[in-house]
């Protein structure tokens, strides 16, 4: 199948679906940057602001994927369905959907977009895609359930084209496997900032002990040790043998974009290449230069193994439907 990659950032869509023998057709993506970052990968430049281009230029394909940003609809009383989303960036995913009538969709967004304006986003987007002719599944996935140490929950749309008749599509199980962030960690990274503060506050310590399987026993979620300054955002130390917290764009503290962990009886942030390693991405992949880029752009990105995890679900109930 064919697929487009909107608001597709460092292509954490297009790591998945090549995986699975799909053909990038386009791309869209308007941060310079992280644009730079995709072609570096892939090979193939995305183009720029999806509001600018007509969806007529946009080539066919089989498969539309999007981690379009969250906005506001503002949809109280209106009930105009495909109307009420003008204004905003689903807007455009919804006119190149009611032109080119893929047969899936593949959307992403924080997990927030689920009760975000009580709920009555999520309904418009939900109402949208069935006056366009599809059949909607969602679910609120969490990165920490699918072998990445890394708390990250996330809203994960999936829409078959009605006359496919896919009524049986369900969202992969927690997988549950075991893990922790000092699985992935570098040894003594250059590019992870270390902390030496006075107000270092370590309050608890936590060793993982042997469960009865002879195995570590792992909490599949961030264990916190104690705080710089006031502990605010960004100012919490978590343990290695637990999860990352969630990556993040922006957000300050000393510990901004990726949270500050104790590892060897040393305060850090985690390097570009450790949180490329927490959202699922190879290590072949070519990290942006600029470390502030870098950050930036996996605080972005899509959690590679959910991602994986639902197409190979998605793969399935179409194999089955063309049997």
């Amino acid at each position: 199948m064919k697929f487009i990659d909107l608001f597709a950032g460092i292509g954490g869509f297009h790591q998945v679906l090549r995986k699975h023998n799909m053909e990038c057709v386009f791309a869209s993506e308007w941060d310079k940057h992280a644009s730079q970052t995709y072609f570096e990968n892939y090979g193939f430049q995305p183009f720029g602001d999806i509001t600018k281009i007509a969806e007529k230029d946009i080539p066919k394909h089989d498969f539309l994927c999007a981690g379009f940003p969250c906005q506001a609809f503002s949809v109280s009383g209106k009930q105009k369905g495909f109307e009420d989303t003008r204004g905003t960036l689903f807007f455009d995913v919804a006119r190149i959907v009611k032109h080119h009538k893929p047969k899936v969709l593949f959307l992403e967004n924080v997990k927030n977009f689920a009760s975000h304006d009580s709920g009555k986003t999520l309904s418009t987007v939900v109402n949208v895609l069935d006056e366009l002719g599809y059949d909607i599944y969602h679910k609120v996935l969490n990165a920490s359930h699918f072998g990445l140490p890394q708390n990250r929950e996330r809203i994960y749309i999936v829409a078959f084209r009605k006359d496919l008749q896919i009524k049986n599509f369900s969202f992969p199980k927690a997988t549950e496997i075991r893990t922790c962030l000092n699985d992935i960690l570098e040894k003594n990274p250059v590019d992870a900032k270390i902390i030496v503060r006075a107000d270092i506050n370590i309050k608890t310590c936590f060793e993982p002990k042997l469960d009865i399987f002879n195995e570590l026993d792992l909490p599949n979620k961030p264990v916190r040790l104690g705080e710089v300054n006031k502990g605010g955002q960004g100012e919490r130390i978590y343990s290695p043998y637990g999860h990352a917290i969630t990556l993040s764009a922006h957000g300050g503290g000393v510990g901004s974009k990726t949270g500050l962990y104790l590892v060897d009886n040393k305060v850090r942030k985690l390097s570009p290449r450790e949180c490329a390693r927490v959202q699922g991405f190879p290590e072949n992949f070519k990290i942006n230069s600029s470390s502030p880029q870098a950050y930036k752009q996996f605080g972005n990105s899509v959690a590679l193994n959910v991602l994986d995890e639902i197409t190979q679900n998605i793969c399935k109930v179409m194999n089955h439907a063309n049997g």
